[in-house]
């Protein structure tokens, strides 16, 4: 069985056990998608509402993507802070 991060975390409350189950046949194809973006956005990076914009996709889907990305050493903290959505700053992700 695989843990964190290549299987989705979750907080061992049934219904975050449940969405973990859920999400984790995608999982791979999430990373890579959230990788590839990534990576492609060069030395400028990507916020995680950035990230969700330019794969259509929900901030709720692809923000823990990020977390298990760093873990893995795929993406890092560009050390740069963008406003996200709600005006707070948020990490700007980069390639190493």
């Amino acid at each position: 069985m695989s843990t964190y991060p290549d299987a989705p975390g979750h907080r061992n409350v049934e219904t975050s056990v449940a969405a973990a189950n859920s999400l984790s046949p995608k999982l791979g194809r999430l990373q890579r998608m959230a990788e590839g973006a990534i990576r492609d956005a060069g030395e400028h990076g990507l916020t995680a509402d950035e990230l969700a914009a330019r794969l259509n996709m929900d901030r709720w889907s692809i923000q823990p993507r990020t977390s298990e990305l760093k873990r893995k050493g795929l993406i890092r903290d560009s050390g740069q802070r963008r406003p996200n959505s709600t005006g707070k700053l948020a990490i700007v992700w980069v390639a190493p």
